[in-house]
């Protein structure tokens, strides 16, 4: 009952449906823009790893530096996941950002075919795997290119932090950049189950499409439990016992969640409360 009563004055929250808007249009602008980097022209030749890198790594540092004060810049599912098991965030949120998500992953998509000659970009950019990579080997590349994605974001939005002065947005994104770098011959570098799930939705290609669900959702989950309770100097054992529970409350995530998980990247501060009720 307790649940259910949290779940309702969610969804009578302007903020919730905010935060769910906005992971929404970032994950659509997140592959609109990046998949405008994997367009092939005559004059250029081949795909260009490192532009394409470049291009999803500065993308989410952008929306995450636009979202992060409005849901927390997940802005993939992986992330998500990862922050649902370790009791950030609600069931409700988890599944309205996830669906969101989706939804903004295949409107991304589509409106960039709308505008992208099929000459150039007939396939959308999906990810898949090199002829040479079998599926077990695909599965573990985005295991853990998605884990140091998810351990940048978990050491990133650790609010006990005092020697952060950068841009957390920013390191994300290098983190997404990296794991470009590194697999995007092997696997096409997903970390990502929506920007997977945009390109094959819309441009028809599911070929080992599982992989990008598991593996990413494994990845993350494990970067989450290691940073959360044995890497972080502040975990404790209560923390260990509370995900063995359904309790969601202010400081681990709850109906004030918007708040919590805003504590994340260095420099911001969130002093009001749910001002849309």
């Amino acid at each position: 009952m307790i649940m259910c009563a949290k779940m309702w004055q969610e969804i009578q929250s302007v903020n919730f449906w905010r935060a769910v808007l906005a992971e929404f249009v970032g994950m659509a602008m997140f592959l609109f823009v990046g998949l405008g980097a994997t367009s092939t022209f005559e004059s250029q030749g081949d795909n260009d790893p490192v532009r394409i890198a470049l291009c999803f790594g500065l993308a989410i540092a952008t929306i995450v530096h636009c979202t992060a004060h409005i849901s927390g810049g997940h802005v993939n599912p992986a992330v998500t996941i990862a922050f649902f098991v370790m009791h950030r965030i609600t069931p409700l949120r988890t599944m309205m950002y996830i669906a969101a998500q989706i939804l903004g992953s295949a409107v991304g998509t589509a409106l960039f075919k709308v505008v992208s000659p099929s000459s150039v970009n007939s396939r959308l950019g999906p990810t898949a795997l090199h002829e040479s990579i079998n599926p077990v080997q695909g599965l573990l590349i985005e295991i853990f290119l998605t884990f140091q994605l998810v351990w940048t974001v978990f050491a990133t939005v650790d609010s006990g932090r005092q020697d952060l002065k950068g841009s957390g947005p920013l390191a994300i994104g290098l983190a997404v950049i990296l794991g470009h770098l590194s697999g995007i011959r092997y696997t096409g570098a997903s970390m990502n189950p929506a920007r997977s799930f945009g390109s094959a939705a819309i441009g028809g290609t599911w070929d080992d499409h599982w992989i990008y669900w598991v593996g990413p959702i494994i990845g993350g989950i494990v970067a989450a439990v290691m940073y959360d309770w044995i890497l972080d100097p502040k975990a404790k054992w209560d923390r260990v016992k509370k995900c063995g529970t359904f309790e969601y409350d202010q400081a681990e995530g709850g109906e004030e969640n918007r708040e919590t998980v805003l504590e994340v990247l260095p420099g911001n501060s969130v002093n009001n409360k749910d001002d849309g009720n």
